[in-house]
């Protein structure tokens, strides 16, 4: 995991509530790689702020197709 500095950095729970979604979210889009893990210098984990962005520029953007295939892939990930 990369050490990046505050400005670039944010907390699980802070990424949660900035794309609305549960916190056992967030542990799912970085295991399936949307959402890129990070330490802030304190050694905290959480993940980019732009990784963040991007995922909230495709959940905005993306269409229903594009959703559900999505979910089955990371579903299919998880086996």
């Amino acid at each position: 995991m990369d050490t990046v500095e505050d400005n670039i950095w944010m907390s699980q729970p802070e990424a949660a509530r900035h794309l609305g979604i549960a916190l056992t979210r967030i542990g799912m889009l970085i295991a399936n790689g949307h959402l890129t893990p990070a330490e802030n210098p304190a050694g905290r984990a959480g993940v980019t702020t732009a990784s963040v962005q991007a995922e909230e520029t495709w959940r905005a953007n993306a269409t229903i197709r594009a959703k559900s295939a999505r979910l089955l892939k990371d579903t299919i990930n998880w086996f």
